[in-house]
């Protein structure tokens, strides 16, 4: 099979398009596919060996690979249909249209790829293309994950730092759905795109200091690596919640301090990626109340450039690269 793969750490010229072995699926997994797959910041932050939150490199490093990478294929997020099924799988059959998340396995950068049966994965939403589907697992589910524990009532003012993100995106209207009245923190280039996925308000980053408009929140999701805890905290209504989903060290350990010696509570639990936290999504979508807003799509020989794309931080929605023949 076709394949996008990395033998060493780099810049995005480190991945090319070859051929390799199709895997054979276990008596409990399944092989898929692979019509899209989302190129996410993950997948060049993979690619590179650079994160962003520096206390997760040396954990990442032995995770990964120290000098080289363990797997050569990387995605970790696609839309594809189910080829064959292993004897003890039920939830699946062969020709099921399916969209999910690979975990830490990876592979969806390939035409195929296996997975484990109980893996997050769900039936593709009926409204969805395969490229509008691969865009939604990574956003939808982390942000489905703090918006649940954000608890918002309707009514609420939720604030949304780093909107016009994947996550970000799909947390606005997520939010929104659940009745808060969202503004959007992000770059002024984005304030169409987030408006138009339900956000009330928008604050450009660029314009000026965010903390200092004075204005206060009942929920502020951050989803923006380095940004001012202690000033967005006190941007907080009195029992106001504040949640982290790309923590610094120094936020894990002040998180608690907050939440036990204040009335504010900060969340920064990383997302469980799992079967109903999809369903729940694709429920969401088939009625309307989310969307996926793709970038562009690029075919496999440009996955470079797709990588490049993803890392301008100037796409307006999700990188999606298409592993059939258009």
């Amino acid at each position: 099979m076709k394949a996008v793969v990395y033998t060493r750490y780099g810049g995005p010229d480190v991945l090319r398009l070859t051929e390799i072995p199709t895997p054979v699926p276990g008596s409990g997994e399944i092989l898929i596919r692979v019509h899209a797959a989302e190129a996410t910041k993950s997948d060049c932050e993979l690619r590179s060996l650079r994160f962003p939150v520096k206390w997760t490199v040396p954990m990442m490093r032995l995770v990964i690979g120290v000098t080289r990478p363990r797997r050569h294929v990387l995605g970790g997020y696609f839309a594809g249909e189910v080829v064959s099924v292993g004897e003890r799988v039920t939830r699946f059959a062969p020709g099921d249209q399916v969209y999910g998340s690979a975990g830490l396995r990876l592979g969806a950068y390939g035409e195929y790829v296996v997975l484990p049966g109980d893996a997050a994965i769900a039936a593709k939403p009926r409204t969805m293309t395969y490229a509008e589907a691969a865009a939604v697992p990574l956003g939808g589910l982390n942000a489905l994950h703090f918006m649940r524990r954000a608890r918002i009532q309707p009514g609420e003012q939720v604030l949304i730092n780093g909107a016009g993100g994947s996550i970000g995106a799909h947390a606005v209207q997520i939010a929104r759905a659940m009745g808060g009245q969202v503004t959007a923190v992000d770059h002024k280039i984005k304030e169409d795109v987030v408006r138009r996925l339900g956000a009330t308000d928008f604050l450009d980053y660029t314009a000026g200091d965010v903390t200092a408009t004075g204005r206060r929140f009942d929920v502020i999701f951050d989803m923006v690596a380095g940004s001012p805890y202690r000033r967005l905290v006190e941007m907080l209504q009195p029992g106001g919640r504040y949640l982290n989903g790309n923590p610094r060290l120094s936020v894990l350990v002040r998180s608690v301090t907050t939440s036990r010696l204040t009335d504010k509570t900060v969340t920064v639990a990383f997302a469980p990626e799992t079967p109903e936290a999809l369903t729940a999504l694709t429920e969401m979508i088939e009625s309307g109340q989310v969307a996926s807003i793709v970038d562009r799509v690029y075919p496999m020989a440009e996955v470079a450039a797709a990588h490049r794309r993803v890392e301008s931080e100037q796409r307006l929605g999700a990188v999606v690269i298409s592993l059939v023949e258009q």
